[in-house]
Protein backbone atom coordinates (compact mmCIF):
# COMPACT_ATOMS: atom_id res chain seq x y z
CA UNK A 1 0.00 0.00 0.00
CA UNK A 2 1.07 3.56 -0.74
CA UNK A 3 0.14 6.63 1.30
CA UNK A 4 -0.65 9.74 -0.77
CA UNK A 5 -2.76 12.88 -0.49
CA UNK A 6 -5.62 13.52 -2.93
CA UNK A 7 -7.11 17.02 -2.87
CA UNK A 8 -5.90 17.53 0.69
CA UNK A 9 -7.16 14.18 2.01
CA UNK A 10 -4.73 11.48 3.16
CA UNK A 11 -5.41 8.19 1.36
CA UNK A 12 -3.89 4.76 1.08
CA UNK A 13 -3.94 3.17 -2.38
CA UNK A 14 -2.71 -0.18 -3.66
CA UNK A 15 0.89 -0.13 -4.86
CA UNK A 16 1.19 0.40 -8.66
CA UNK A 17 -2.14 2.26 -8.91
CA UNK A 18 -1.87 4.73 -11.79
CA UNK A 19 -3.07 8.31 -11.78
CA UNK A 20 -5.57 7.24 -14.43
CA UNK A 21 -6.94 4.57 -12.09
CA UNK A 22 -7.30 7.19 -9.34
CA UNK A 23 -9.12 9.61 -11.65
CA UNK A 24 -11.42 6.85 -12.89
CA UNK A 25 -12.29 5.90 -9.29
CA UNK A 26 -12.78 9.52 -8.17
CA UNK A 27 -15.03 10.41 -11.11
CA UNK A 28 -16.82 7.09 -11.43
CA UNK A 29 -15.99 7.13 -15.14
CA UNK A 30 -14.40 4.34 -17.20
CA UNK A 31 -11.39 5.80 -19.02
CA UNK A 32 -9.50 4.69 -22.11
CA UNK A 33 -5.69 4.39 -21.97
CA UNK A 34 -5.42 7.92 -23.44
CA UNK A 35 -7.41 9.32 -20.49
CA UNK A 36 -10.62 10.01 -22.41
CA UNK A 37 -13.94 8.58 -21.21
CA UNK A 38 -15.10 5.42 -22.98
CA UNK A 39 -18.51 6.99 -23.55
CA UNK A 40 -16.96 9.73 -25.71
CA UNK A 41 -18.15 12.63 -23.56
CA UNK A 42 -15.92 15.26 -21.99
CA UNK A 43 -14.28 14.62 -18.64
CA UNK A 44 -13.34 18.19 -17.63
CA UNK A 45 -10.56 17.16 -15.24
CA UNK A 46 -6.99 18.42 -14.87
CA UNK A 47 -4.51 16.51 -12.72
CA UNK A 48 -1.28 17.49 -11.00
CA UNK A 49 1.21 15.43 -9.03
CA UNK A 50 3.38 17.35 -6.58
CA UNK A 51 2.27 20.65 -8.22
CA UNK A 52 3.25 19.50 -11.73
CA UNK A 53 0.45 19.14 -14.27
CA UNK A 54 0.34 15.64 -15.74
CA UNK A 55 -0.89 15.50 -19.35
CA UNK A 56 -3.94 13.32 -19.91
CA UNK A 57 -1.90 11.11 -22.26
CA UNK A 58 0.35 10.16 -19.30
CA UNK A 59 -2.29 9.48 -16.66
CA UNK A 60 -2.06 5.70 -16.95
CA UNK A 61 1.75 5.63 -17.03
CA UNK A 62 2.10 7.95 -14.01
CA UNK A 63 2.18 5.95 -10.76
CA UNK A 64 2.18 7.96 -7.52
CA UNK A 65 4.72 6.98 -4.89
CA UNK A 66 4.74 7.27 -1.11
CA UNK A 67 4.05 10.82 0.05
CA UNK A 68 2.98 12.24 -3.32
CA UNK A 69 0.30 14.92 -3.45
CA UNK A 70 -2.35 14.64 -6.15
CA UNK A 71 -4.65 17.53 -7.05
CA UNK A 72 -7.66 16.92 -9.27
CA UNK A 73 -9.41 20.01 -10.59
CA UNK A 74 -12.81 19.97 -12.27
CA UNK A 75 -13.68 22.59 -14.88
CA UNK A 76 -16.94 24.43 -14.21
CA UNK A 77 -18.94 26.93 -16.21
CA UNK A 78 -19.64 30.42 -14.99
CA UNK A 79 -17.57 33.31 -13.92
Amino acid sequence: MTRITINGEARTIPRDTSLGDIISAETGRDLRPDGRPHDGSRLGIAAAKNAEVIPRSQWFSEVPTEGDTIELVTATQGG
